[in-house]
């Protein structure tokens, strides 16, 4: 059964709100953009993240599946180490108990990939970086296998799947 709520365990109550810089869903990874008070889906596939997601509109009456449109107040979590978050997941996402997940560029989560590189010999820069991981699936979960064009990226009817998942 589909939970309604993003905030699963939630032992820190650190909240705020910001003016949303794109269009959000709830259970999505956020960031900060340069301008103030303001929010964007987190931008960087495997980038640094701080763990920040956006949550329902409760106090409108709205749900988890409510979008927040580009300027409306946005409510953000800031969950903290051991909290439990209803996050989004990425297309094609295929994740087991225990996958460790960073962001997939778009606000959506997927499974972490450890960056490999060549010794300091090497010609060219890599970037690393230290703090992709947001946090460990606590569910199983399988996107591999949706029909042809149900992606939300082919522009099909698109269910955004959720998963719970513990902060790091």
């Amino acid at each position: 059964m589909a939970k309604k709520t993003i905030k699963i365990k939630n032992y820190s109550d650190v909240f705020e709100e910001m003016v949303a810089a794109t269009v959000i869903l709830p259970g999505q990874l956020v960031q900060q953009t340069a301008a103030a008070a303001t929010v964007s889906k987190h931008s960087t596939s495997g980038g640094n993240a701080i763990p920040m997601f956006a949550i329902e509109d409760a106090l409108q009456g709205k749900g988890i599946d409510d979008s927040y449109a580009i300027g409306d107040q946005v409510r953000v979590w800031i969950p903290g180490r051991g909290d439990i978050v209803y996050a989004c997941l990425a297309d094609e996402a295929n994740i087991a108990i225990g996958d460790l997940l960073e962001s997939d560029g778009d606000g959506m989560l997927k499974e972490h990939t450890v960056e490999t590189w060549t010794s300091a010999d090497a010609q060219e820069a890599n970037t690393v970086y230290t703090f992709p991981v947001v946090g460990i699936a606590l569910e199983a979960y399988n996107l591999s296998t949706l029909p042809e064009g149900s992606e939300s990226s082919a522009g099909g009817t698109y269910y955004h799947p959720r998963v719970k998942i513990r902060i790091v």
